[in-house]
């Protein structure tokens, strides 16, 4: 095995469209688009065998040392830091020292440190940073060691170091975060995707058939300009989705015609996309509003806040179209409105403003503009 000098590598951050709630149920479609904020891992030889991991939001790291259990804390600090702040980073890691052992390879000593745009400060904006971070770590360990795997194969041992750490998440962040540009995605099983790596191995995960998974490329929405509204209310995502669980609301008639709605609301966006009708893609957005204000309704869950609200009063008073993206409870919203129509989206900015909704200076991330070379 053949080992590069540092190797550096990025995975932008995401923003849900559509489908968001409804795509953690395995083959039930969202669609997603990349943005040009991203994450970036440096992957570094180390002296020893052991791997440091550091990070702009964990400057203390931690220690690890290589175990038959796998990647191990040296001691209690190292764990917690290991287990919170650098989970996603270590299942990562731990995921790619089986695929190298199982080829017959040794694991080496490594030096690893993360740096985020997707923060401020230390407060996240809710584009998937750690979905980003998981792509760009395995992106940089396989480069480093020399591997070359497509990036269908990346995403596989993405998604099984996510699903390792939650079995419930989607994954269409780390689809987004390998693939970048617009996406239309269907989550797989996740249960029997670690099923499948307790029973067969990581080799056998990257190669088999995954049920329910499934993943299309979509042309960008041409004339029309997505705006990002941020209301400085960081939510954790994990915990609003899990919340669909409590008195079985998951496996309710309610949450069963959520899906039903959310999924022809997603194919009926992916048609507007490809045909570029761009008012019915409109149309369809609102659409994913009402889905989502449904669910919030029957469920309690809080998807939205005052200030999500406002976000979308603001641009459907100018003509666009807005929701929450992602579980919503906070974080960030999106508008789409016309591109030409600078007095509306002027308009519409200004009663963010007023409602303390911070604009993002986002754009979306396409092979063209992500940072590095596939």
């Amino acid at each position: 095995m053949t080992h590069r000098g540092p190797v550096v590598r990025h995975a932008p951050g995401k923003l849900f469209v559509a489908g968001e709630y409804a795509v953690v149920q395995p083959g039930t479609p969202a669609i997603l688009v990349a943005v040009d904020r991203q994450v970036g891992v440096t992957v570094a030889g180390a002296g020893s065998g052991d791997v440091t991991v550091t990070s702009d939001l964990c400057p203390q790291g931690a220690r690890l040392r290589r175990t038959r259990d796998g990647l191990t804390a040296y001691d209690a600090d190292d764990e917690q830091r290991a287990r919170v702040s650098l989970a996603h980073v270590v299942s990562a890691l731990d995921v790619m020292d089986g695929l190298l052992t199982e080829r017959g390879l040794t694991p080496p000593a490594l030096h690893i440190s993360v740096s985020s745009g997707l923060h401020t400060g230390g407060t996240k904006y809710g584009l998937g940073s750690s979905g980003a971070v998981t792509v760009a770590t395995i992106a940089a360990v396989t480069d480093y060691c020399g591997l070359d795997l497509t990036p269908e194969a990346r995403f596989r041992l993405a998604m099984l170091a996510t699903a390792r750490l939650d079995a419930t998440s989607s994954g269409g962040d780390l689809a987004a975060s390998t693939w970048g540009g617009w996406i239309a995605y269907e989550a797989p099983d996740r249960v029997a995707v670690l099923e499948l790596a307790r029973r067969r191995g990581i080799e056998e995960v990257m190669r088999a058939p995954w049920p329910g998974f499934g993943l299309r490329r979509l042309p960008p929405p041409r004339g029309l300009t997505l705006e990002v509204g941020w209301t400085g209310e960081p939510v954790s995502t994990g915990s609003l989705v899990s919340r669909l669980d409590t008195g079985g609301r998951a496996d309710g008639a309610g949450y069963r015609d959520f899906l039903t709605r959310s999924t022809a609301v997603v194919r009926a966006c992916v048609q507007a996309l490809e045909r570029a009708d761009h008012r019915e893609l409109l149309h369809q957005i609102r659409c994913a509003r009402q889905v989502l204000t449904r669910l919030d309704n029957e469920t309690g869950l809080g998807i939205f806040t005052d200030k999500l609200t406002v976000l979308c009063d603001a641009a459907e008073a100018v003509g666009g179209a807005a929701k929450p993206s992602g579980a919503g409870g906070g974080d960030c919203g999106i508008a789409l409105l016309d591109a030409g129509a600078q007095t509306d989206i002027s308009q519409m900015r200004a009663r963010w403003a007023a409602a303390d909704v911070v604009p993002l200076e986002l754009a979306p991330a396409d092979e063209r503009n992500m940072s590095d070379e596939r």
